[in-house]
């Protein structure tokens, strides 16, 4: 019997790329597995010399960390890709933002410092806006949730009907006319702004918008506990 060939072994990276996009307008409809599909366009369009992983299917060097849910928009998301050549992180952000999508916006490009993407991404802060609730109703929606220890929120999953506490993993919590602006940490399961949500109407009554919120992600970083300030990957 003739044994199966042994793939060719790739180089490692010789240089990794930080990328912060966001999804702007229609595209916050775009799916995470949607994104990358039109990310990894975009890298061939911009011939971006991307270092490639060992084995028989090999694939481009791409870590991708937390993505934003489908439907919601974002000033802050992020990826990072491992080149097969330096290159200049400015000339690779021009050169990508105009091979994505519009509304699929390259923001900023560095070098990646070394450390691991995933563990500097700890919080996000969201906008949500929202239509139809009057303020008083809002005010006290807020003042009655931050004042719970726990709200239980269920949410279908791929493994059915989970029910899990929404009210741990928010930080921050205000109502500013027309929207709600929130810290939240990440944690598992991790809470996201529908979540909230959810908890607000769980908590109040009269809580019944008359429109879609809109959900967008201002910033995601590392929480310090201290301040409550989010600190940027890049």
């Amino acid at each position: 019997m003739t044994s199966r060939p042994q793939p060719e072994q790739q180089a490692p990276p010789v240089q990794w790329l930080r990328i912060r996009y966001a999804r702007r307008g229609r595209a916050r409809f775009t799916s995470h597995r949607d994104f990358g599909r039109a990310f990894e366009r975009a890298l061939r369009r911009a011939r971006v010399p991307m270092a490639y992983s060992s084995g028989f299917s090999p694939h481009p060097r791409i870590s991708y960390a937390n993505a934003s849910p489908t439907g919601s928009a974002s000033e802050a998301e992020y990826v990072e890709i491992g080149l097969a050549e330096q290159c200049d992180p400015e000339q690779v952000r021009a050169s990508l933002d105009e091979a994505l999508p519009i509304g699929l916006d390259i923001v900023a490009v560095q070098v990646a410092p070394g450390d691991t993407l995933a563990d500097l991404l700890t919080a996000s802060r969201w906008r949500i806006d929202v239509v139809g609730i009057e303020p008083v109703v809002a005010e006290r929606a807020v003042e009655t949730f931050l004042a719970r220890e726990s709200v239980e929120v269920s949410r279908m999953t791929k493994s059915g009907l989970r029910t899990f506490d929404a009210r741990g993993a928010v930080l921050q919590l205000r109502y500013e006319p027309g929207r709600l602006i929130s810290t939240i940490a990440h944690q598992v399961p991790l809470v996201r702004p529908d979540d909230l949500l959810s908890a607000l109407a769980e908590v109040e009554p009269d809580w019944r918008p008359t429109h879609p919120p809109l959900l967008t992600r201002l910033s995601q970083g590392r929480l310090d506990s201290t301040t409550g300030e989010i600190t940027p990957p890049l």
